[in-house]
Parts: C-alpha cells; sequence; structure tokens
C-alpha cells in the first residue's frame, strides 16, 4: 500500500501506543545483566486533568527514559497518582452537595466510601492522558498513595519516627485554613501583598477620661484581647503602668502590661495583645501569663466568646466592627496599608493563625543529611542557582505540622484512652496491648483512635522507596541492615533512581523531604539528579490559568498537532530552571518538523534504485554526512549529561532538517527528468542503501523525542520482525568525525547559497547553467565539493584563476572571492545602481561599527568576545566594500 502523502499523527499514535503496551516493552524487572535506569514520575493529584505544566514535565522524563533503554539500560519509569487529601475532600464534599447530602450528616465511613468511589471514577484519568502525550511508564507498577500497601508504610513510619523521638503532640500556634478547616504547614502558606486598612481605635483608661489610641490590622480580633503592651522606655506612657484599659464595644478591662519587644515607632506606640490569633502575641502572652481567647470558629465566623457579630464572618466583621467603632467615636483614622497575608496553597483562604493541638516532625536533626548531601553535590539541583534558595529553607526550616482535621487521607495511628493519655500503635489491638499494662480497668472498646490524617507530603515523602517496597519501613527483618540489604529485590535494583523531573515550587514540599527520608531509612540519596522545569507561561509571559483562559487543552493541542509535534514545541524553548514562554506556534513546527520527516521518507522511497557507477558528488556527501552525524552525536552526549535537553532537540533538528534534508538528500537526489515515468533517474544502490542507514540513525536520535512518528518510519523503512522496534534498537554511537571535511563543506554550501542569492537578485532562472570562476586561493578548499557545487549551484563549468574577472559579479565567502560572467545575461546600468547602493549600505553600517569601536567606555566595559566580533564585522564590511567596487569597475 503506497504512504500516505500527509503525515496523519492520530492513527499512527493509537496503533503504536498499543503496540508498545502490547509486546510489553515499557515494563521492566531487574536484570543483573543490565544497569538500572529508574525514574518515579511527581504523582499527580487525583483531582487533576493534564495541563501545560505535566506536558512539559512528563515529555522530559519520556524523553530521558526512552534514551536510557536505547542504550541498553533496564529503563523503569514507575507511575502513579497522590490523593491529595484537601483538594480530593472539597471534591467530594461538593458532590455530595449537589445530591443534597452534608458531610457531618453522614459520618467517616458513609463518607469515605463516597470518597473511594470518586477516587475510582476519576482519579485515573489524568494517568490516560498522560498515555496521549506517548508517556512509556511501567503501567503494570503504577502506584497510588493510599493504596493499602502505601498506607502501611506511611502509617510504620509515623510509629517508627514517634518511637525515634522525631513525632510529637503539642498545643502550638499552627497555620489554620478556614476553608479547608484544617491545619497546614508553613510550607503550604503563600504570602502576598494585600492592600488593607490600618485602623486607629481609642481603649478608654478604666476609671478615667483618658484613653490610649492602639493602630490595628484586625479589628475584628479585639474582642479576643488580653492586654494592651506598651514599652517600659516609652515616656509617652509611663504613667500608664499598673493600670487596666476597656476593650471597646465590649467594655471588658484588661491590664496593661510592659514589653521591649514593642517598638515605639510602630502605630502609636501601644499593642493590642491576641494571644489567641497571632504568633508573636501567642509568645507575649506565655511570657506574661495571658488569658488565651479563642473568638473564631473553624470556618473563621465568630463564636460566642466574640459576644458580639456571632456567627458573621470574620472579614464581614472587620467592616461592621469598623463602622460601629466610627459611629461611637471610638474610631481616630483609619489608613490605607499594605500587609503581607499569607493564603493557604490549597484553597487561597487567607490563613488564620490559630492555637490547636496538633502532630509535628521535629525537622533540626533529621534535615541535616539533606543540606549536606545537596550542598556538597552528591544530589546535584539543575540549574545550580536553586541550591542558595534550598540553603536558606533547610537552615531556617521550622518543625513541620503533620495532622489535618480531614477524612480523606492517612488516619494518624494513635489510640486515646478515656482520660486522654493515649498510645501510638499500628491497630486497635496493638494500642490495647500497649496501654492495658498501665491501665488495668480499660476495655479495648474504650479506646478512640486519632480523628486527624496526615499531611499529603507525608505520604509522598516515602515514595522513591514506598513504590518498590512498601514493606521496609515495618518489616522486623529489616531492622539494622544496610542499605543494599534491606528491601526486597526491586528496591536494591532500581533505588536510588537516577533523575527526578520537577517543578521548583515543590523543591521543599516534596524533593527535601524525599532526600530526608532517603537517608533516614536508606543510608543514601533517594535520586541522583533533580532537572527543575520552568514555569510554562503564555507568550505575554503570564502564567497560564483558567481564569486568564490563556491555558490551550493540551489533548486539543494533541488532535491539532499530534503527539510529537506538541513535545517538540514544548521543547523547543524550554532551558532548566527558566520560565517557558510557550506560543501555539511551536507546536505548529513541531507538527512541520513531523511532516519534513515524513516527506524526506517518501522521497527516498520513490527512487528507483540499480546498481551503476556512484556519483562523485554522492561520495563527498556521504563522507561529510557520515562525519557530521559523529559530531552531532557527540554534541547529544554533552547535552543529555548536562540536561540541555532543549539544546539536544535543537541539535537534532539541524541536523535532521538542515543537514540531512537541505543539503544531503539534494546532492544524492537524481535528476528529474518529466519523461520518465518514475520522475527522475535512477539511484545508485550504495547511495540509496547508505541513505537509509543514516536515515536509520536519525530516527534513532529523534525517537526519544518523537517516538510515533519515528516508529511508523521504522517499520516502513525496512521489513521488521515482531519485536524489532525503535523503541528499544541501540542508541547510535559516535564514529571518527573529520574535522576538514565537515569545515569544506561549510565554504561549499556557502558558495552554493550565494550563487543562489545571485540568481534570485539578477532575476536568473535556476534552470539557467552558470559559470563560477575562483581565486587560486578557494581551489584547495573547495576541490573536494567541486561536484557538489556543480549539481547544486546548477553551474556548466567551476574554474579557478590568478587574476580578476571582467564583466561578472563577485562573492566573498570568508577571504575567498568567487565571480559569476554576467555578459548578456544582465542590464549594465541596473546593476552599477544596485552595487552602488549596497555600498553605501556598507559604508554606513561602518559608521555605525565605528561609533561603538572608537567609544572608550564601551572598549573598557564590554567583553573581549563581543569587541571581537563588532571588529569582525567592520572587517568583514571592508572586504565587502572592496569586493563590490572590483565588481563596479568590471561592469
Amino acid at each position: 500500500m503506497a504512504l500516505a502523502t500527509k503525515y496523519s499523527p492520530a492513527e499512527v499514535e493509537d496503533k503504536w501506543y498499543q503496540y508498545w503496551m502490547d509486546k510489553g516493552f515499557f515494563h521492566s524487572e531487574p536484570n543483573p545483566n543490565k544497569e538500572p535506569y529508574s525514574i518515579v514520575i511527581p504523582p499527580p493529584n487525583v483531582t487533576g486533568v493534564l495541563h501545560m505544566g505535566h506536558m512539559l514535565n512528563n515529555t522530559i522524563q519520556d524523553v530521558l527514559i526512552r534514551k536510557a533503554r536505547m542504550e541498553g539500560k533496564e529503563a523503569c519509569w514507575v507511575p502513579g497518582t497522590d490523593h491529595a487529601s484537601i483538594a480530593t475532600e472539597a471534591r467530594v464534599v461538593a458532590m455530595l452537595k449537589e445530591k443534597g447530602i452534608k458531610k457531618s450528616d453522614i459520618g467517616r465511613e458513609e463518607f469515605l466510601k463516597y470518597a473511594w468511589e470518586w477516587k475510582e471514577k476519576y482519579g485515573g484519568i489524568i494517568l490516560e492522558q498522560l498515555k496521549k502525550l506517548g508517556a512509556s511508564c511501567d503501567w503494570e507498577r503504577t502506584k497510588f498513595t493510599m493504596d493499602p500497601p502505601m498506607t502501611d508504610a506511611v502509617i510504620d513510619v509515623f510509629i517508627d519516627l514517634y518511637k525515634k523521638g522525631y513525632i510529637y503532640r503539642g498545643l502550638r500556634m499552627v497555620n489554620w485554613d478556614p476553608a479547608g478547616k484544617t491545619a497546614v504547614s508553613d510550607d503550604e502558606v503563600n504570602y502576598k501583598d494585600v492592600n488593607s486598612k490600618l485602623y486607629y481605635i481609642n481603649y478608654a483608661i478604666e476609671g478615667s477620661s483618658e484613653f490610649v489610641t492602639i493602630a490595628t490590622t484586625r479589628p475584628e480580633t479585639i474582642m479576643a484581647d488580653s492586654a494592651v503592651c506598651i514599652n517600659p522606655n516609652d515616656e509617652r506612657y509611663k504613667h500608664l503602668k499598673g493600670k487596666k484599659v476597656l476593650i471597646p464595644l465590649i467594655n471588658r478591662a484588661i491590664p496593661i502590661i510592659e514589653d521591649e519587644y514593642v517598638a515605639m515607632d510602630f502605630g502609636t506606640g501601644c499593642l493590642k495583645v491576641t494571644p489567641a490569633h497571632d504568633l508573636n502575641d501567642y509568645e507575649l502572652g506565655l511570657k506574661h501569663k495571658l488569658e488565651v481567647i479563642d473568638i473564631l470558629n473553624d470556618d473563621g465566623t465568630l463564636n460566642a466568646l466574640a459576644k458580639i457579630y456571632v456567627g458573621e464572618d470574620r472579614f464581614i466583621a472587620r467592616k461592621k466592627i469598623g463602622k460601629e467603632l466610627e459611629e461611637k467615636g471610638l474610631l481616630s483614622k483609619v489608613e490605607d496599608y499594605k500587609s503581607n497575608v499569607g493564603h493557604s496553597e490549597r484553597t487561597d483562604a487567607v490563613i488564620e493563625p490559630r492555637l490547636s493541638l496538633q502532630w509535628f516532625v521535629k525537622m533540626k536533626d533529621i534535615t541535616q543529611p539533606a543540606l549536606e548531601n545537596v550542598m556538597n553535590d552528591t544530589i546535584q539541583l539543575i540549574p545550580p542557582k536553586f541550591k542558595n534558595t534550598y540553603k536558606h529553607w533547610m537552615e531556617n526550616v521550622r518543625d513541620w505540622c503533620i495532622s489535618r482535621q480531614l477524612w480523606w487521607g492517612q488516619r494518624i495511628p494513635a489510640w486515646y484512652a478515656p482520660d486522654g493519655s493515649f498510645v501510638v500503635a499500628k491497630s486497635r489491638e496493638e494500642a490495647f496491648s500497649q496501654i492495658s499494662n498501665l491501665k488495668s480497668k480499660i476495655l479495648i472498646e474504650d479506646l478512640k483512635q486519632d480523628e486527624d490524617v496526615l499531611d499529603t507530603w507525608f505520604s509522598s515523602w516515602l515514595w522513591p522507596i514506598s513504590v518498590f517496597d512498601p514493606t521496609i519501613f515495618g518489616d522486623p527483618k529489616n531492622k539494622g541492615l544496610p542499605a543494599g540489604k534491606a528491601g526486597n529485590a526491586d528496591l536494591n535494583y532500581y533505588y536510588p533512581t537516577n533523575d527526578l523531573i520537577t517543578a521548583p515550587e515543590i523543591l521543599f514540599f516534596w524533593v527535601a523531604r524525599m532526600v530526608m527520608m532517603g537517608y533516614e531509612y536508606r543510608g543514601e540519596m533517594p535520586f541522583k539528579n533533580v532537572y527543575l522545569t520552568g514555569i510554562v507561561r503564555d507568550k505575554q509571559g503570564r502564567k497560564m490559568s483558567k481564569s486568564l483562559g490563556n491555558s490551550p487543552d493540551p489533548l486539543d493541542l494533541i488532535k491539532t498537532y499530534g503527539a510529537d509535534g506538541v513535545r517538540t514545541g514544548m521543547l523547543f524553548s524550554s532551558p532548566a530552571g527558566n520560565d517557558l514562554l510557550f506560543d501555539e506556534k511551536l507546536c505548529e513546527q513541531g507538527r512541520n518538523f513531523s511532516n519534513k520527516i515524513w516527506n524526506a521518507f517518501r522521497l527516498v522511497k520513490g527512487w528507483e534504485v540499480v546498481k551503476m557507477e556512484q556519483p562523485q558528488e554522492n561520495k563527498i556527501a556521504i563522507e561529510w554526512l557520515e562525519s557530521k552525524l559523529n559530531q552531532s552525536i557527540v554534541e547529544l552526549e554533552d547535552h543529555y549529561s548536562k540536561f540541555r535537553i532543549s539544546d539536544a532537540l535543537h541539535t537534532t533538528y539541524k541536523l535532521v532538517w538542515d543537514d540531512f534534508c537541505a543539503w544531503y538528500l539534494e546532492i544524492v537526489k537524481p535528476e528529474f527528468l518529466p519523461d520518465r515515468q518514475a520522475g527522475g533517474k535512477p539511484i545508485d544502490s550504495v547511495t540509496y542503501e547508505k541513505t537509509v542507514q543514516f536515515f536509520e540513525s536519525l530516527l534513532k536520535i529523534l525517537h526519544p523525542f518523537m517516538p510515533f512518528i519515528t516508529e511508523e518510519l521504522w517499520h516502513e523503512l525496512n521489513e521488521r520482525k515482531e519485536k524489532e522496534c525503535i523503541i528499544v534498537e541501540a542508541w547510535p554511537k559516535a564514529g571518527a568525525i573529520h574535522e576538514a571535511i565537515t569545515k569544506d563543506a561549510l565554504v561549499a554550501f556557502e558558495v552554493v547559497a550565494q550563487v543562489r542569492n545571485i540568481r534570485n537578485a539578477k532575476g536568473i532562472s535556476p534552470k539557467e547553467a552558470l559559470n563560477l570562476i575562483g581565486n587560486v586561493a578557494s581551489k584547495k578548499q573547495i576541490d573536494s565539493f567541486a561536484s557538489v557545487i556543480k549539481k547544486l549551484g546548477n553551474l556548466s563549468d567551476l574554474s579557478f584563476v590568478n587574476d580578476k574577472v571582467a564583466n561578472a559579479t563577485s562573492f566573498l565567502v570568508g577571504t575567498l572571492e568567487f565571480y559569476i560572467p554576467m555578459e548578456g545575461k544582465i542590464d549594465a546600468a541596473n546593476e552599477r545602481e544596485s552595487i552602488l547602493k549596497e555600498i553605501e549600505y556598507q559604508k554606513g553600517f561602518i559608521v555605525v561599527l565605528d561609533k561603538k569601536l572608537l567609544n572608550e567606555k564601551f572598549i573598557a566595559s564590554a567583553k573581549p568576545e563581543v569587541v571581537a566580533l563588532e571588529r569582525k564585522k567592520k572587517a568583514d564590511a571592508e572586504a565587502k566594500i572592496k569586493s563590490l567596487e572590483e565588481s563596479l569597475r568590471n561592469l
């Protein structure tokens, strides 16, 4: 069957992805005879659907895993999803609300049934979408962070860290998310500048007509005030020592205390102290033994302790209290004020500091190996600019709040007796055996498990270990064994993994914590390299989002441009750690590249092949492309080793589009003969076989970037056996590089380009043969390519002389001068005018260059290579003027 004139991605992609799956090419098992190469996917949330960030991240992972597979390594890419406690619970609550069901009415067990149903229905969508991209994950190894073995691992780690003293329960000021109704860690708080108001409120001195004015951005919390604090060195307020003030609107008396913590130059120098709703106030309250009054419910509304505006949302209460204060003459003034306000990373709700009994991980000691081994480059961050950010965070890390007031997630394995005492154990039975030794009269049914679940990151920090062996944390036989001995065959073969591809924004949420667990439970790193992608932005530099409407649907892009086109489009401009400015035209460029490859194949397969003498130009073309291919493979290896994935694609693109299609195929392509049925002369069999070999090598190099079209053409090029697929073909190895021939080729191709430019400029038909005369100095450099130049330039003759050539137009290639006799081919008057215009332009260009080169400041401040480049531009312009003036004289 004849090959289609146009590449149809949809047919090809579905066919080959299913074929790869059926033949088990993605699956990996430990193989002692092969070097392992493993990647674990950053597990997307089960609530997620494919977006442009996923596309970039997973394309890079697939490029690396496909190359490793072709290099003969045992390549294993483990996929999976994250249970995403807060986001998933919010989705399920919303779903139930639509059915008229309240979470609080059905209880935990019933709610979890709905949650699991939701997960089973929607949780795998994103992984199915990744298949459309061509992701060659080992789908047989797919994991979910709440799979029973994965949950066991999380519980085992909690118990172990608790026994080691890393985990504790305590009453602390936490970040409370009123929308999610849960505590969140410091790392899950995003700070934003918010335009707010600074309220100057008058507090009456008890038993006096005096008052003090206090500036606050939160008038809704005055009902929770426990004191007013002044600096003991502030002369303005010395007379207030030992007195009390009345809280406006509720007239509750609170003491005036003294502490040097108060800044005398901020606001009025008087500070309201609200221990329940501000971290610093809480610390001050502990020091002065102040009462803690929490006036907020878990959803951010005012509770009964507020006495006024009970049930109102905190922000509505703020406005109403401000208004009432003003009406009662208790407000001195209100100023505009910019505050740096914390927002929940998950829900974007304004965080409420709240005193709460929560579970924490002590971070000081557990972080040390993770800091040391990134700073000494045992683990490489790419690009390394992120090391300083990483260091700052690790050196200033606070204890991690790991409890969440949710139902969806791993439930904390703490069991409480009726008197409030507790034990940490994996099951009710284990807990009872521990606690009954201390309390003989207790019954097993008296034990109540902690209602909270663990932070999602507490499960995903185990990911590089638990995906291979979740039993390692709790199995007694692993205790005391060194890394490489503990755990199953999978873990000891694939761990540590090779590369982690992720986003900089989860460097601390996830990456740092995985490193901590790697050293805690394996005594070694979880991965060797961390490649940090940039943020995908639109061409205006804005972050892509649904609200802006600037984020295209990746699946729509794949339908329009093909998966290979989108993959290459994403990678054309994606340097590590730098943001990608995405433009759909990049995908169009990717699709055009697919079509170029397709058409090149159709050209080659359309040739008639016969045994005949090989033309000289074909011999030199083969010799040149062989060297160029080897040179490109060396470049590619350098780019891959330094994670310059975008540069690797550009090298591949140039090799295929420019070197193979634009030059090599044009050189060896048989002459077109209209009267022949096949359309052209036949090609010699030696050149044809070598061209097919080149095509195969190029398809291999292209495969990690463009898996579908390369597999299709691989099977079209030659008959293949069932498992003779490009996905497992050997990666090309570089051979000899002949620098002389690659340099001579550059000169020859520039000569051809100049001849073509002159044809276009003078309106000379491509079919009209021309004579080309070079000065003797050029003979040595282009002699080997003479037949190539004659064919591509359509030259009737190529000769060399010592003297200038009259009645000819000339051009320079470097310092080499060439002439094309023009007698009878051009209008002399028009040509003279054209040359004079060009001379004038070049002289103007030299004036611009001289302004730079005569500027001492420029010479002193510019890099030497920049100055050298400007001087070369001037020398080239002067040489061109000289050549043009020679052409003028020849006219």
